[in-house]
């Protein structure tokens, strides 16, 4: 065993360096010079903290995903939720118009802002958005969800004159 992980280090050492004109050239960068991020790890917790209901702390999450991989649309995603959950609708406006430029009109997209005009109060808008997404997925049972939820809520705060 420990033979083998002799060789196996015997083996990166060797190309570390490489000879072909004479002089030593390193192949390999120098950690001073990569930034180093764990995979994932702040969009993974901003999606766990996220679904616990601790928005505050999905925030800084999503927030720290963006700035680490700012063409992630997911993060964008992530974090235009967030906001949302926050009441910080500009903000999610500027997040969902970030993750638009980076993917199109999806469904996702056009669902989550649908849902963020109803939490504003927005009954046009949010149908809009919602029939934008329905269009492009006729039979996506959260979309349909979403325009019962909303045309329940409409009929509620409805008062006779």
């Amino acid at each position: 065993m420990e033979r083998i992980f002799l060789l196996l280090v015997a083996g990166l050492l060797s190309g570390v360096v490489g000879c072909s004109d004479g002089k030593t050239t390193l192949t390999i960068q120098s950690p001073d010079d990569v930034k180093y991020y764990r995979s994932d790890e702040p969009l993974r917790l901003g999606q766990e903290f996220f679904n616990r209901g601790i928005y505050g702390t999905a925030e800084r999450h999503f927030q720290d995903a963006v700035e680490k991989a700012p063409e992630d649309p997911v993060a964008w995603i992530g974090l235009a939720a967030t906001y949302d959950r926050l009441a910080r609708f500009d903000l999610a406006d500027r997040a969902y118009l970030r993750a638009l430029a980076l993917t199109g009109p999806t469904v996702q997209i056009l669902n989550n802002q649908g849902y963020s005009y109803m939490l504003r109060g927005n009954v046009g808008a949010a149908r809009a958005k919602f029939s934008e997404a329905a269009i492009l997925e006729p039979n996506n049972p959260i979309i349909l969800n979403n325009l019962v939820l909303l045309n329940s809520s409409y009929n509620f705060i409805r008062r006779d004159p």
